[in-house]
This record gives structure tokens, C-alpha cells and sequence, in this order.
């Protein structure tokens, strides 16, 4: 598909027309996001993390998705896991710090869950929150939007 939008767009300047491309991916008003393309979703003292949207659409069809363990403790910015693609692996870090209480195992099964609901199925984990300033450090969504757009306009 990639050589397909690669054709099309090469053939579109040749002939002078412009090619639509995908705009820019969902972003949830009600969370949290990472620079590192994390998001969080806080519901009292636990935070639910997986990965953005925009981070799974860079990623292409996600086919593996590596969990941390039940009881672990995460710190903020520190890798837990990781997201394998047909493109890429790559590391997924923890937006907030505090104890793994649950896993998504959904997507030991269906890592495609990852990109058709990076949202809702597609979570990774569940966190209880050591620190809750640290949600103080993370962009909203509408912050989250313009570092998107500007690291996308560098590439």
C-alpha cells in the first residue's frame, strides 16, 4: 500500500494535481498525552496507558505487543514494553509512575487492537498512580495536536 500512495504521489506532481493525504490522527479530549506518544486515561487513582493514534499510524499494522508483568512498578519515561509492527519495534514508556494492577492480555491475541481502538481495546495498562503531579508534566490534547503537526512538518 505504501508503494501504491508513493506512486500516486509521485505521479500527481509529475502531472501537477494534488494528492489528499491522511490527516491528522484522533486525538481525546479527556486524556493525557506523552511526548513519546503515550496516553493516559486517569479514573481516580489508576491510569490507563496505551499508545496514540498518531503513534500506531506511523507504526503501520502493529502485530506483537509486549506487556509488562501484573506488579511491576513503572517509572515515568521509563520503557515497560514494546510495539512491533511489520515496520518497526518500538519502545512504549510509561507516562506516569506507579505499580502495574493489569494488563490488556486481549492483545497477546489481537495486537491489532492497537490500531483499530488505540483508544479503548487497544490499552496496554493499568497503573496505580504513585505521584499524581507527574500528570502535571504531560501535554493535553490540544497541546499533544501541535507537537504532532510540528514533529510531522520536520519529517
Amino acid at each position: 500500500m505504501a508503494s501504491r500512495l508513493l506512486w500516486a504521489s509521485r505521479a500527481a506532481s509529475y502531472l501537477r494535481i494534488s494528492v489528499s493525504h491522511r490527516g491528522f490522527a484522533s486525538v481525546i479530549k479527556d486524556l493525557k498525552y506523552a511526548e513519546s506518544h503515550e496516553w493516559v486515561k486517569v479514573d481516580g487513582n489508576t491510569a490507563t496507558v496505551g499508545i496514540t493514534d498518531h503513534a500506531q499510524d506511523h507504526l503501520g499494522d502493529v502485530v506483537y505487543v509486549e506487556l509488562p508483568e501484573v506488579g511491576a512498578t513503572v517509572n515515568q519515561g521509563s520503557g515497560f514494553g514494546a510495539v512491533e509492527s511489520v515496520k518497526a519495534t518500538s519502545d512504549v514508556y510509561s507516562p506516569v509512575s506507579g505499580n502495574v494492577v493489569e494488563v490488556n492480555e486481549e492483545l497477546s491475541s489481537s495486537p491489532g487492537l492497537v490500531n483499530s481502538s488505540p483508544y479503548e481495546k487497544g490499552w496496554i495498562m493499568k497503573v496505580e498512580i504513585k505521584d499524581a503531579s507527574e500528570l502535571e508534566t504531560l501535554k493535553n490534547s490540544d497541546d499533544y495536536a501541535k507537537f504532532c503537526e510540528e514533529e510531522d512538518a520536520k519529517h
